[in-house]
């Protein structure tokens, strides 16, 4: 499992990885070296009936698991030269002789060959780890600590510790009409659910900013998850029941006591403030892409929010964590508790990190389910910033 966002860069000619360094500074060619030593001190301080001198093969190969070309192929001379020398400072019926001189010397050339694949594999991966990177911050883009008036922390673990991106997401959106924030969890995995989200957050984007009226951005959305599944079947891909569970909310500029709240079949946000914790009523809304089974549009529904009530939002990763007995992890329970202990538990990146944590704790670290965990709360005091458009400013 993997879950923190590191991104890693680098191009052909990028230098290898050192897997050992102290201060800095590349030391792991010391343990072939090391390794090439003892073999020579072994060999010349015991008798002829244990001559382990042909042992120095291990030292390319051993140079070709840590070290780079160059080296290997240094170790590989280096193995051959002392082998020489030790083997002619014995009497000639207790030398190994050619065969072993010709073994040392293939072990060398292997070795060197195995480690310019082993570089020229971890360049690759390095390529394919950037990839994903990229991809994974066009879906989850950083956001600032404070912005568009809201306190946000945010994590997430990838079940898959080498794609490192799924179909979770969530984002924030300024605008005239008051931040929006949006989280979800797209059905399936692999690039099909990533492009789905990235879909979604697109039109989230510019439908947040734009629309006044937050049952409008909700409709915009399940517009936007058919068209895309449409898309994908038209591609010929197999995904045209692909829906998506997500959470709307819109936090009014003028009416700080509320929130708007378009639940889409999701996990309900639970607020979370110092002297308590309350679960928010779970909404009435169908998954996105299955609007047409549903009464009518979606509705937004408003909520009461406290101004030092954090709202916390996870996907079912957390919800649905299960231990090593099948239990399911007590989010609401865990929490209560923990604020009941320390109150500053409800402030976002103190409970981001605690139901991290927990979750990880609870599953053992093996995760069965892509992981996101999200948590907003209102600045006091915040005012709108004025934003230009077509050559005048909103609010």
């Amino acid at each position: 499992m993997k879950g923190g966002p590191h991104a890693v860069t680098g191009d052909d000619e990028a230098p290898p990885r050192q897997l050992l360094r102290i201060h800095g500074l590349a030391v792991s060619w010391v343990v072939p070296l090391l390794l090439l030593a003892l073999i020579v001190l072994v060999d010349i301080n015991t008798t002829e009936k244990f001559r382990i001198i042909s042992w120095i093969v291990l030292v390319p190969g051993t140079a070709a698991a840590i070290c780079g070309v160059w080296t290997t192929a240094g170790f590989g001379v280096l193995s051959l030269l002392a082998y020489f020398l030790v083997d002619a400072a014995w009497p000639s019926h207790y030398q190994a002789g050619l065969p072993d001189f010709v073994l040392i010397a293939l072990g060398g050339v292997l070795a060197t060959l195995a480690c310019a694949v082993r570089l020229r594999t971890e360049r690759l991966m390095l390529h394919m780890r950037d990839a994903v990177d990229t991809t994974r911050r066009t879906v989850l883009r950083q956001l600032p600590p404070a912005w568009a008036g809201l306190e946000n922390a945010a994590v997430y673990l990838s079940a898959d510790t080498d794609a490192r991106v799924g179909g979770d997401f969530y984002d924030i959106q300024p605008g005239p009409h008051g931040p929006r924030v949006f989280v979800g969890d797209v059905q399936g995995k692999g690039l099909g659910a990533v492009s789905t989200a990235v879909a979604l957050l697109g039109t989230f984007r510019e439908a947040a900013y734009h629309e006044p009226d937050l049952a409008a951005v909700a409709a915009l959305l399940e517009t936007r998850m058919l068209r895309h599944r449409r898309y994908t079947a038209d591609l010929g891909r197999k995904e045209s029941d692909r829906f998506a569970t997500a959470v709307l909310v819109g936090f009014p500029v003028r009416e700080s006591g509320f929130v708007e709240i378009v639940n889409f079949g999701h996990e309900p946000p639970m607020a979370v403030a110092p002297g308590g914790v309350r679960l928010l009523p779970p909404g009435d809304g169908l998954p996105l892409g299955m609007g047409e089974f549903a009464d009518g549009p979606p509705r937004a529904h408003r909520v009461a929010l406290g101004a030092g009530e954090t709202l916390l939002l996870v996907t079912d990763g957390v919800t649905e964590a299960r231990d090593g007995t099948g239990g399911f992890y007590p989010l609401a329970k865990e929490v209560i508790r923990a604020v009941a202990a320390d109150p500053r538990t409800a402030e976002p990146t103190r409970l981001v990190a605690f139901v991290r944590a927990g979750t990880l704790r609870h599953t053992g670290g093996h995760l069965a389910d892509d992981t996101t965990v999200f948590a907003v709360r209102r600045v006091m005091g915040w005012t709108p910033v004025q934003i230009p458009v077509r050559g005048r400013l909103r609010s």
